[in-house]
């Protein structure tokens, strides 16, 4: 189960330096969502966002931007960061929709076949050379 407190994220939008003109239109595009807080950091092509897992991903809202043409920095340590939180918070809305874990009930079922597709010690499924040694 995944703790509710897990669900809000504080992420950073980091845009290439050559479009940091673009931040203050990010800003006020962003700032007009709902569910959606949006800050204004230091550095000039960063925008910090927090938002609830229920209601934005950092993937969404980086491809939805990229379509309104504005260039996010896709330098190699940003893309990699940025592919670790996709995974991330793809796998946590992957594991809301999970109820339990679906061998606790049945237990006996999954054991019965996997036991039905194991190979076993059937003279039938060993080499020959194999068959003659026993």
């Amino acid at each position: 189960m995944i703790n509710p407190f897990d669900l809000d994220k504080q992420r950073e939008l980091v845009f290439t330096e050559e479009s940091s003109s673009q931040v203050k239109r990010a800003f006020d595009i962003l700032n007009g969502l709902p569910g959606l807080q949006v800050f204004l950091t230091a550095k000039a092509h960063v925008l910090a966002i927090r938002y609830n897992l229920r209601d934005y991903t950092l993937a969404g809202l980086e491809t939805a931007l990229e379509k309104e043409g504005f260039h996010l920095d896709h330098s190699l340590l940003h893309q990699i960061g940025r592919n670790i939180i996709h995974y991330c918070e793809d796998t946590s809305l992957h594991n809301m929709e999970i109820r339990g874990h679906v061998t606790k009930k049945n237990e006996s079922e999954v054991f019965v076949g996997v036991h039905a597709q194991h190979l076993h010690r059937d003279s039938a499924y060993q080499p020959p050379q194999q068959r003659e040694y026993e």
